[in-house]
């Protein structure tokens, strides 16, 4: 927790720009791969756009942050306004539901990788003397672990989450009627999750993936050792 209001703001300004890419751009994704499967109904309403005004949530998008002001909470949690998709115009459906479901997780997970990328490379090539050094190093770092904290906590097989999709391209018709049911608990369950720390358990492939990918590319710039999370 951070000492005083004003390193809170500091830190909300630093995040932000990734928090925004990260949840624009796995939106974008969805739309992306829905329009290749069929489904133009994102396209049509401005939503397959990087512009992040349209996919702006006033919840998880301005609420959450400011709570973090307030509470004093490290890393930002929040989301973007779902894009629309029409689920059955996908062609064909079950390829279509999986992969669209996908696009959104996949997204982050290789946002975070080159955000390793820039890391590496930022850390090895630019001198520390840099005015803009450590807040960029600093938003890369973030950028690393809400990228790959998001994908993960997206593959949660809970409706209305991408992995509950995932699992509906495998289901039957009656079988997808009766796992959509769980909507209406998700997000008790998800609130349980939190308050009991069982999703705590995230922080461990968030934290294997992170260094993961600052490993390997600091062993292609000669740099091992370097950096760490």
């Amino acid at each position: 927790m951070f000492e005083n209001f004003g390193e809170r703001v500091q830190m909300l300004f630093l995040q932000m720009v990734p928090f925004l890419m990260a949840i624009v751009i796995h939106e974008v994704a969805h739309a992306f791969v829905a329009r290749r499967h069929g489904d133009h109904t994102a396209e049509k309403l401005g939503r397959l756009t990087l512009n992040p005004v349209p996919h702006i949530d006033p919840i998880g998008t301005l609420l959450f942050p400011a709570v973090n002001i307030l509470t004093g909470i490290p890393i930002l949690f929040g989301w973007a306004k779902p894009v629309p998709i029409d689920y059955n115009r996908l062609k064909p459906y079950r390829r279509g539901l999986f992969l669209v479901a996908l696009a959104g997780p996949a997204s982050n997970f290789l946002l975070g990788f080159l955000a390793a990328l820039f890391l590496v490379a930022f850390s090895s090539l630019v001198p520390s003397s840099f005015y803009l050094y450590e807040p960029l190093r600093g938003m890369a770092f973030v950028a690393i672990s809400i990228n790959y904290a998001l994908g993960l906590f997206n593959l949660v097989p809970l409706p209305p989450l991408d992995g509950s999709k995932m699992v509906e391209s495998f289901l039957s018709y009656e079988a997808t009627r009766q796992y959509e049911k769980l909507a209406a608990y998700s997000f008790f369950i998800l609130l349980a999750l939190l308050w009991s720390g069982a999703l705590s358990v995230l922080a461990i492939p968030i934290n294997f993936l992170s260094n993961l990918s600052i490993g390997i590319w600091a062993a292609i710039f000669g740099q091992l050792g370097l950096i760490s999370m």
